[in-house]
């Protein structure tokens, strides 16, 4: 690590297939065609945006997974990272602890909610979660000396990310 701040960049997961008989396995939910597509635009705006993320982590979760593929070809094939620590219902301390460890400055983080916006809320000593639409993103600039203090730089919706990609 060449300092002791790290920008975490928060990503829910894109639009996928809906839950019931057809995913009776939500583990293998993919996203949706619509998904897909809307996702590009908005991954290409956050690489406008902020650059290439040093690294990409991924809850192991097809759409979740998937969503983390889309970000990386539009970040010049940024290196993926399935960390179970990102599955659904999973506290944050593994997590943190695994991010903290990493030599990389600039990690996205793709997940779901509410677990994002609750690890939002733990960076930012907030009272209540960030509220995620699918396909938001947030950075927040994590300071880790002893317990991780996070400052939200910017939260912004799929369809800001995606005008910011045209």
């Amino acid at each position: 690590m060449r300092n002791s701040v790290k920008r975490l960049y928060l990503v829910r997961h894109a639009v996928a297939e809906e839950r019931g008989p057809s995913w009776p396995d939500d583990t293998l939910r993919p996203l949706t065609e619509r998904g897909q597509r809307r996702f590009a635009r908005a991954a290409a705006g956050f690489v406008r945006l902020e650059g290439v993320p040093d690294s990409i982590l991924t809850s192991p979760l097809v759409r979740a997974r998937q969503t983390a593929e889309l970000l990386s070809s539009a970040a010049d094939d940024a290196s993926i990272d399935t960390q179970p620590a990102l599955s659904p219902g999973e506290p944050p301390a593994a997590l943190l602890a695994k991010v903290r460890a990493l030599r990389a400055d600039r990690i996205a983080l793709v997940g779901h909610e509410p677990d994002l916006g609750q690890l939002a809320a733990v960076l930012l000593g907030a009272s209540r979660p960030l509220p995620f639409k699918k396909g938001g993103i947030c950075r927040i600039d994590v300071e880790w000396q002893g317990k991780a203090k996070g400052t939200l730089v910017w939260f912004l919706p799929p369809a800001a990310l995606r005008r910011l990609g045209r």
